[in-house]
């Protein structure tokens, strides 16, 4: 196994350098409004990659799928529960031990797609991504993830 791969981050906590970008996407996993698309740019070896298969883990993830029900059950406790505390970050990293997280962790998510865009770059390609992602369904977690991947 490549270093790469044995050392890559699996949490939030773990990505290195990436402050800014990780308050801004915890931020919006605790306040429940992640968006429905992600551009992730820059040079190579930044962890654009990784902190994509974070993120998507995270959504699917069990533990934040409790949470969330619970904020939406319970209108009030969404201001309460977006406050800023370093201590609050944790309860929106992925638990690494529900089905959703094993899965994503072995790559055999059946929710989180990942697509090498220069061998996938065609016309007939891009078709159907459009169609697997139209009409797939989430199958353990709460949504459907594509990561296009340089």
């Amino acid at each position: 196994m490549a270093l790469y791969h044995k050392y890559r981050p699996q949490t939030f906590a773990e990505v290195l350098g990436q402050d800014h970008i990780i308050e801004i996407l915890t931020n919006a996993l605790k306040q429940d409004r992640v968006y429905h698309a992600y551009l992730f740019c820059g040079p190579r070896g930044l962890g654009k990659t990784t902190v994509a298969r974070i993120l998507a883990k995270a959504v699917n993830c069990q533990q934040f799928l409790d949470h969330s029900s619970r904020i939406t059950d319970h209108g009030s406790q969404r201001a309460s529960s977006v406050n800023h505390e370093p201590s609050t970050v944790n309860q929106f990293e992925p638990c690494e031990k529900c089905q959703a997280c094993l899965s994503a962790n072995r790559g055999s998510s059946l929710d989180i797609i990942e697509i090498d865009a220069a061998s996938n770059r065609g016309i007939d390609e891009i078709r159907e991504l459009r169609e697997k992602s139209r009409f797939s369904a989430s199958v353990i977690g709460r949504k459907k993830t594509f990561i296009i991947d340089e």
